[in-house]
């Protein structure tokens, strides 16, 4: 058996559950890395990674560079002695990072390779509305999730998934994948396997205000299954009309109907109990909204001291 010395790279909540479950496991990890603390928000406060405040409370060896190239961060990085590295949910490593443990790196990426490589592969599942998904590990190569496979699994996605819900379902079934290769690594049976490559690759580039914009031409369970896999993060949005004035507004929660009707795309329709957007082909029904400048909240918490004139719309 290989005695493991790991080193673990990743960010966001995500990396946090899979450290966590390293650490229940006990495993060895000699350093952690993760990306420098950021200002955030009006007050510009710093603010530190999930994975810096994870390492923090159990007392683990932090390193956090900004220049993954840089000669003190490499001479920290070898001092630790690892055989093994470990990253979920990071940036991209330079070879002189990756290629230095003896047991290799490898990676935990939410997504069946070689579909849905790049940074959002479970919310371009959801919105792509597939079926199925799941989580896959991979030695690292110099390009971005191209390596060679060592274990998949996969996971249904349910019929109304959004990506919070199937974010964690991923990370506990991620969490267990990395745990069998370990094993398998551990006992020099890993046995990886290139990616075959199909004649249709969906790829899932990173979220931008440009496309996290909702289209109201589109069909209206193409808008539902965009919204839900936009929530709660980063949110799907869109330009709303209303009294004349244009503001930014993020829709959460929505269901549709399929229903024929002569309403122009994008019209706002509103009760007192509900509110709707006419597309195409039926109606999508808003059940939590967020309005520019103000909280998230329920459409009948909305429309208990909100009214919308009868040109109202989305855009």
């Amino acid at each position: 058996m290989r005695d493991l010395r790991i080193v673990f790279m990743g960010t966001p909540g995500f990396a946090v559950g899979v450290l966590q479950k390293l650490v229940a496991e006990g495993k060895n990890i000699v350093g952690v890395i993760t990306s420098p603390d950021k200002t955030a928000g009006r007050g510009r406060k710093l603010k530190q990674s999930d994975i810096k405040a994870y390492a923090v409370s159990q007392n683990l060896n932090l390193l956090q560079p900004s220049n993954l190239k840089e000669e003190y961060f490499l001479d920290e990085l070898r001092s630790l002695n690892a055989n093994l590295q470990i990253v979920v949910a990071f940036r991209m490593l330079p070879k002189v990072v990756w290629s230095m443990p003896s047991y290799g790196t490898f990676n935990l990426h939410a997504s069946l390779l070689p579909q849905y490589r790049g940074a959002a592969p479970i919310n371009w599942a959801i919105i792509n509305r597939e079926l199925k998904t799941g989580v896959s590990t991979f030695f690292i190569d110099d390009k971005i999730d191209t390596g060679e496979i060592i274990l998949k699994e996969a996971v249904i996605i349910k019929e109304r998934e959004t990506v919070g819900s199937l974010h964690d379902v991923l990370m506990n079934t991620g969490s267990h994948l990395v745990i069998k290769t370990l094993e398998l690594i551990a006992r020099s049976e890993e046995n990886p396997k290139k990616q075959t490559i199909s004649d249709v690759l969906k790829n899932a580039p990173k979220l931008t205000k440009e496309n996290t914009k909702i289209d109201w031409n589109r069909p209206v369970e193409d808008i539902d299954s965009f919204i839900r896999g936009l929530n709660p993060y980063p949110a799907a949005w869109c330009t709303m009309i209303n009294n004349n004035k244009e503001s930014s507004v993020k829709i959460y929660n929505c269901n549709y109907v399929i229903e024929k009707h002569t309403f122009k795309n994008g019209t706002i329709l509103s009760s007192k109990k509900e509110l709707k957007v006419s597309v195409g082909n039926g109606y999508l029904i808003i059940h939590e909204i967020q309005l520019a400048g103000k909280r998230k909240m329920d459409i009948k918490s909305l429309l208990n001291g909100f009214t919308f004139d009868k040109n109202s719309k989305m855009m």
